[in-house]
């Protein structure tokens, strides 16, 4: 009795187990490339800002942490939530939506209330109040190379209206922005979606960063990791199980 015991429990090391630990320890090697790769490609391509003000909220509310993909202001599209810094705005970073670019004519609002660009509407579901796209009118021609910026609640923003009778006409340099907000990281409240609103003029809007596949890499590792880790005491476990039970 004790012999065949013997050779059931070494069964789970010949053929099969030899090739079960080889494709364990290969899933964690392979989570482990994919997770820290996806980490060092996460810290790479994004930073963590908090949010200081309610001037973007219902996106954005204040003192929630965001994800912003670190670009390039030539990178900067319509409709984009930026991170930026110019020193007629203030010494901190902001957090502001790119609504129009150099040569655009920016105005509200038209007679439905909505906010205008080169005379085309533009839809914004994500304004807390959709009956008018800002309290008070306004008309201001960015310059080249300048960024029209602002917040989506428009009753308390102190935002490119402010500024309109600087000499950019409340604009920023492209420059100014060193990031694109691509999802609220804490408390979770997922991906940005790119505004439609914007898509119909030239440029269109920008495409969503890596996150999505950071995250997968991420997810992906640790799931190889944890199974790869625990095929050893789990086909151990299963094995003197099966031993007793054969036995008995």
């Amino acid at each position: 009795m004790s012999g065949s015991v013997g050779s059931i429990d070494t069964g789970t090391s010949g053929g099969r187990g030899r090739l079960g630990s080889v494709l364990s320890g290969l899933a964690v090697a392979v989570g482990c490339v994919l997770f820290l790769g996806g980490f060092a490609w996460g810290a790479v391509q994004y930073k963590p800002y908090t949010v200081p003000t309610d001037s973007m909220t219902p996106t954005i509310k204040a003192g929630e942490r965001v994800l912003a993909q670190r670009i390039d202001g030539g990178e900067v599209h319509r409709g984009d939530v930026v991170v930026f810094k110019d020193a007629m705005w203030g010494d901190s970073p902001m957090v502001k939506r790119v609504i129009g670019i150099g040569g655009d004519k920016v105005a509200c609002c038209d007679a439905q209330g909505r906010l205008t660009v080169n005379g085309t509407p533009v839809e914004e579901p994500y304004l807390r109040d959709a009956k008018r796209a800002s309290p008070v009118n306004f008309t201001s021609t960015v310059p080249q190379g300048q960024l029209f910026l602002l917040g989506d609640e428009r009753t308390n923003s102190m935002d490119s209206r402010v500024h309109l009778t600087d000499a950019d006409h409340g604009a920023v340099p492209r420059t100014a922005v060193s990031a694109r907000v691509d999802a609220i990281a804490w408390p979770l409240g997922g991906m940005l979606e790119r505004p439609d609103g914007f898509s119909s003029l030239s440029g269109g809007i920008s495409q969503p960063g890596p996150l999505g596949l950071v995250v997968w890499a991420l997810v992906a590792g640790v799931v190889l990791i944890v199974g790869g880790s625990l095929y050893g005491p789990l086909a151990r476990l299963f094995g003197r199980r099966k031993a007793v039970s054969r036995a008995g």
